[in-house]
């Protein structure tokens, strides 16, 4: 009697080093249930290949140019076991070593690849949170704050720099992030982004209004016991009490 052929797995590999990609590729050689179905070297080429090829096992890359594997992780649908390969960033392997089915941090062994890959293996069809979800919380819980905002526009992803940020204001579920004079909606609450943002550069000044600190020209009296924030471009802010106790520490 024959013995069966071993199930195929379908896997993308996800890093921005072509020398990086080999090596993955040259481990997956030993393991003839792996199948390699794309190769990307970036976060778009992840995104879309991830949407439309829906693999069981994706070997992705933290630090990437554009778009890292954390921000690739928000912006899928598909939920699949995850193996993360980073070179840098020693606390982002800690704080999800638990939550991704494995954290290979380079260089790593072929030994140390077919753990990570027998893990993937046991993951596949096992119930679990959605991934993206507890990422994100893990994300925040690690207190790295965002340095970059993504908003979909239709199949289109675009980037803004929390640096570029003047101001953002709450709008039911949604946000509108002002920059340079430009109105971006995104569907997130003010609260939820709030924890995201570098507590150091974004101060919440009233229950709908999170300010970029080095916006902000001079305060105002508005009426009693109200103030205005001026930013640099004139853009008039409300500041509530608690807003203006926080300030004062800049004014």
């Amino acid at each position: 009697m024959s013995t069966p052929p071993p199930q195929r797995y379908r896997a993308v590999i996800v890093d921005d080093e072509p020398l990086a990609r080999e090596i993955v590729r040259d481990y997956v050689t030993d393991h003839p249930e792996l199948a390699i179905v794309a190769e990307c070297a970036n976060g778009f080429e992840a995104i879309k290949a991830i949407t439309e090829l829906k693999p069981d096992i994706l070997f992705l890359d933290i630090q990437m140019p554009k778009l890292n594997g954390f921000e690739v992780l928000k912006w899928i649908d598909h939920v699949c076991a995850v193996v993360f390969t980073t070179a840098y960033d020693e606390f982002a392997v800690n704080a999800f070593e638990v939550h991704a089915v494995d954290s290979l941090l380079k260089p790593f062994s072929r030994e140390r690849f077919d753990r990570a890959v027998q893990r993937a293996q046991q993951s596949i069809g096992v119930p679990q949170q959605d991934l993206r979800n507890v990422l994100i919380a893990s994300l925040r819980r690690a207190a790295i704050p965002l340095e970059r905002i993504l908003f979909r526009d239709g199949v289109c992803v675009h980037i803004l720099s929390t640096h570029s940020i003047d101001f953002i204001q709450a709008q039911d579920d949604y946000v509108a992030i002002v920059s340079k004079g430009q109105r971006y909606l995104k569907h997130i609450t003010l609260s939820a982004l709030e924890q995201q943002l570098d507590p150091a550069r974004f101060m919440r000044i009233h229950r709908s209004y999170l300010v970029n600190i080095e916006r902000v020209a001079k305060i105002e009296p508005y009426a009693k016991d109200s103030r205005v924030a001026i930013l640099a471009d004139g853009t008039r802010l409300p500041v509530s009490r608690s807003g203006y106790s926080q300030l004062r520490q800049f004014f």
